[in-house]
């Protein structure tokens, strides 16, 4: 469900990550979208499973496809149990937490506590810059690369406030090796073409010196940038080459192929 059909937007505080602040424990979380689906991304694309995506978010990279929980964030204030509420009522064992970056807010973890206690199977979709101590099956990252900060000629908004805050902030290796180490991982890199891959090989040589455990190349996947079918059409086949070459998991982007860039997908 799109929640501004249901809920009033009014019910909760509003978001402000302007000052990179982590968002404290609130009444709920700011839920953008809560819909049923299947993964389209990843090792566990195609399993039919609820998303839960929460606004907000500490970057600002140009082709965010879900602009509308990070350049313009908007949001309904849904407590726990009207969350767990919608999650039960569709017949999925998985639970995708997404955002934006649902990891930013604390509320997040007393969330997958308590889909955790319930039996649920759960994957959360972050940039890798936040470590949150919370019981999860899967964390997927996807490290933001260079290509991905909005410069002037690829600001959305055009205002260019944000081109240093998210270079700046937009790896952090001691973060990522902290999922590494505790999680289950999948290094998810959106890749636009072969221009990509040495910041790639350099960020798993440096996280695979940081971390505690072994980073093996089947946990690093290669993803097409494009969030419509006519770019994805443009990327893909160039991607999966490089997928090969290097040895690295290609995976696809389902959900756009079968629905195209319509919500909730």
């Amino acid at each position: 469900m799109p929640v501004s059909d249901s809920v009033d937007r009014e019910a909760g505080p509003d978001v402000d990550t302007a000052d990179d602040e982590r968002v404290g424990a609130a009444d709920g979380l700011p839920i953008n979208e809560l819909f049923y689906s299947l993964q389209g991304e990843g090792t566990l694309a195609g399993l039919p499973s609820v998303f839960v995506r929460t606004s907000g978010c500490n970057l600002r990279c140009w082709f965010c496809d879900s602009y509308h929980t990070s350049w313009e964030p908007t949001h309904a204030w849904l407590d726990l149990e009207a969350i767990l509420a919608e999650i039960d009522a569709h017949d999925a064992d998985h639970v995708v937490l997404t955002g934006g970056e649902p990891l930013l807010h604390e509320e997040s973890v007393a969330l997958l506590e308590a889909l955790d206690d319930r039996g649920y199977h759960t994957t959360v979709e972050t940039n890798g810059t936040i470590y949150r101590d919370a019981p999860i099956d899967l964390v997927s990252v996807s490290p933001k690369l260079a290509s991905s900060t909005p410069t002037p000629e690829r600001d959305p908004k055009g205002e260019g406030e944000w081109a240093k805050r998210h270079e700046r902030d937009r790896i952090d290796v001691d973060a990522l090796a902290r999922l590494v180490a505790e999680y289950d991982v999948q290094l998810k890199f959106v890749v636009t073409d072969a221009e990509d891959m040495p910041e790639i090989l350099d960020l798993l040589v440096e996280l695979r010196a940081a971390a505690d455990v072994p980073v093996p190349d089947d946990d690093v996947l290669l993803m097409p940038e494009g969030a419509t079918r006519e770019r994805l059409a443009e990327t893909r086949g160039r991607v999966a080459e490089l997928a090969m070459e290097h040895g690295f998991r290609y995976t696809p982007r389902l959900h756009v192929d079968l629905w195209n860039d319509a919500p909730e997908t």
